[in-house]
């Protein structure tokens, strides 16, 4: 199974990565995010690899959006890691289990999550997410 799948790469758009351990959510969140100009969108089932990606390309990346369970390293671990490399880029972490509200407030303080969205997710809060989040980093440069 291939760990990530390219959607072309023109070099005035940001990367986007969808990093989830299944496949079909990472297609399903893929398509809903294809009409959001300026993005080019990267999908990883692993996160170790998405992790490498983002270690390679760090200053093209402006939104990471990762599941918090996964194998390896989880979702929290990935964001830690990634605002490490790049402090500016955009965090939404996703879960389909109950969340410790207190813990996540805390990485939002912290500024580790940007967002985060409870699974299931309507594609149309996704895409708005997505965009409020690409405006923020807009914002920010």
């Amino acid at each position: 199974m291939e760990s990530y799948r390219w959607l072309g790469l023109v070099s005035n758009q940001g990367f986007v990565s969808i990093v989830d351990d299944e496949l079909d959510i990472t297609i399903l969140f893929r398509d809903a995010l294809l009409s959001v100009a300026g993005i080019s969108i990267f999908t990883f089932t692993d996160s170790k690899i998405a992790l490498e990606h983002f270690r390679t390309n760090s200053t093209a990346y402006v939104l990471v959006l990762s599941d918090f369970r996964m194998a390896g390293l989880d979702g929290i671990e990935l964001m830690k890691k990634i605002k490490e490399l790049n402090p500016l880029v955009r965090t939404i972490l996703t879960t389909a289990f109950e969340a410790d509200e207190e813990l996540f407030k805390e990485y939002v303080k912290k500024e580790i999550i940007s967002a985060f969205l409870l699974k299931p997710i309507r594609l149309d809060n996704l895409r708005e997410e997505v965009n409020n989040q690409l405006r923020y980093f807009e914002s920010q440069r």
